[in-house]
């Protein structure tokens, strides 16, 4: 009774059991079938070598699809030692600015975080649009960050501003439209330009009052790299290693093969009187 419990309610080994029932059943009864004719070590061959091609044929649509098996997604993550920035003068020395054009604060934040965004852009940084979803998608990440971090709490900041550079792409031909080559990627960084807000005093039946950015405290700065990620790794795993037992299988029949034929072909030996 207690082992039929443990089946019904621990899914790791309700799961063991299902797969090994499902190995033993579906090619354990091709195996079976085959070694009845063929004979053991052959029918082992042939059964191992259609489910050697089948998993190549799978994990080859998986890898161009994305789909079945799949690792960690691409996302955004936090550069070592210069996550977040909350002085602006502290750009040049994480390597967002040129070095040797260090940016001097003036001390007035409203000024700073203009004169910040025209040396972003001046040096090739690229302002996003708030409606592209990789503005979305960046000014999200960041805004974890900044939480997790506990600088500011949910609701005390917004987003103002995002900045990408690089990620380019290589190599690729007829002026980028044809890309399916492109396994090699440059660095891709984002900058989330964060304005804290005015504290609001929410009172009980009346709407939350509208967030107003605090001109009197300075700009704070996310700065992240993308990770790729790696979403088709496990299906192209199994689809190379797949191929390689595929054409390891059917070189030892073609060498059986050949063996077999040489032996049929070889004269009789003399019957013994």
């Amino acid at each position: 009774m207690s082992a039929l419990l443990a089946v019904n309610w621990e899914w790791e080994l309700r799961g063991t059991l299902i797969v090994i029932i499902a190995v033993a059943v579906l090619p354990g009864s091709i195996y079976l079938i085959l070694a009845t004719n063929m004979g053991g070590r052959l029918g082992f061959l042939v059964a191992m070598s259609a489910l050697a091609g089948w998993m190549f044929i799978l994990g080859g649509v998986w890898w161009i699809y994305g789909k079945g098996l799949l690792g960690d997604d691409s996302t955004w993550r936090p550069v070592d030692g210069a996550t977040i920035i909350r002085d602006s003068g502290r750009l040049s020395d994480v390597g967002i600015l040129p070095s040797d054009e260090p940016f001097d604060p003036t001390g007035d934040p409203t000024v700073d975080a203009a004169a910040v965004q025209d040396a972003l852009q001046s040096n090739g940084w690229l302002k996003l649009d708030p409606a592209l979803p990789s503005y979305q998608q960046a000014g999200s990440a960041g805004s974890a960050m900044v939480e997790s971090s506990e600088v500011f709490a949910s609701g005390e900041f917004t987003v103002v501003g995002v900045f990408d550079k690089g990620g380019e792409r290589s190599p690729t031909f007829w002026d980028g439209r044809i890309d399916f080559l492109a396994f090699f990627h440059e660095p891709h960084y984002s900058v989330v330009e964060i304005a804290p807000l005015v504290p609001q005093r929410s009172e009980p039946g009346r709407a939350p009052a509208r967030a107003v950015i605090d001109t009197s405290r300075p700009h704070e700065y996310v700065y992240m790299i993308r990770d790729l990620g790696q979403k088709r790794v496990p299906s192209a795993i199994i689809c190379i290693l797949s191929l390689v037992i595929l054409l390891v299988l059917c070189w030892l029949m073609h060498t059986r093969d050949r063996r077999a034929a040489a032996n049929r072909a070889a004269p009789a030996l003399p019957a013994k009187e």
